[in-house]
């Protein structure tokens, strides 16, 4: 047995779209005419039982192969067979930018103005949403308020660093987004990717009933980061 091949036949946590060997044996069992036994898909394959017994197993595991016992022919105790899970198989390829574009340009088609206004609002909507509130025994203070904005946005992928302000107990002036996580979609889309940024942190800062909100949010400020600007807020 080649080395690679013992280190994806060895390995249990590689997943079936990442071994070229467990897709064939997935794709033996679904064009099968009846469920098959390990020494049948190894007949088959011109593999060994033990190699296609783990991944028959590891498919079981994955929740894409079912195993049952069925009555031997003969003498003997029944015999296990295996049959693919119906529905559509998981491990294929995903293309989820493709998606985002495709949505993404039925709001570039719109109006500017518009489609910023929507843009904006989806954003809030999905702050307000993402958000955990403060609990209702804290107040709503900059200092917590930013805390958990930052966590957002840092669990988001944004890789925040609040800047200025803030020596006096007052808000920091502005956030730097030292990363995007949707890069390629706001280099294309900024007029609707950014105001949807824009609105995801006026979201959540109003779900959090902080005493500050963002009001602008300067896309590429520099070659490194984008730049929200925050101010006090007094409306709560």
């Amino acid at each position: 047995m080649k080395k690679n091949q013992q280190v994806e036949e060895g390995c249990p946590d590689v997943s079936t779209r990442e071994s070229p060997r467990r897709r064939e044996v997935l794709e033996l069992l679904r064009t099968a005419p009846a469920p098959l036994g390990v020494a049948e898909a190894a007949e088959r394959m011109g593999l060994h039982p033990n190699s296609v017994r783990f991944h028959l197993d590891a498919l079981v595991a994955d929740g894409l192969v079912e195993r049952r016992a069925e009555a031997s022919s003969g003498p003997g105790r029944p015999r296990a067979v295996y049959t693919p899970r119906p529905g559509m198989d998981r491990g294929g390829l995903r293309d989820y930018r493709l998606l985002a574009r495709m949505l993404l340009s039925r709001w570039a088609a719109a109006d500017p103005a518009e489609a910023r206004a929507e843009a904006m609002e989806t954003g809030r909507a999905w702050g307000r949403f993402l958000v955990d509130p403060l609990p209702p025994d804290e107040p709503p203070t900059v200092e917590r308020s930013m805390t958990a904005l930052l966590a957002l946005l840092d669990d988001l992928g944004f890789a925040p660093r609040p800047e200025g302000g803030g020596g006096s107990g007052g808000p920091p002036e502005r956030i730097r987004l030292r990363h995007c996580p949707f890069l390629e979609l706001a280099e294309e889309r900024s007029g609707v990717v950014c105001p949807l940024h824009l609105g995801l942190m006026q979201g959540a800062l109003a779900r959090l009933d902080a005493p500050l909100t963002a009001t602008a949010l300067e896309p590429f400020a520099e070659p490194d980061s984008c730049v929200a600007h925050l101010t006090g807020s007094s409306a709560r």
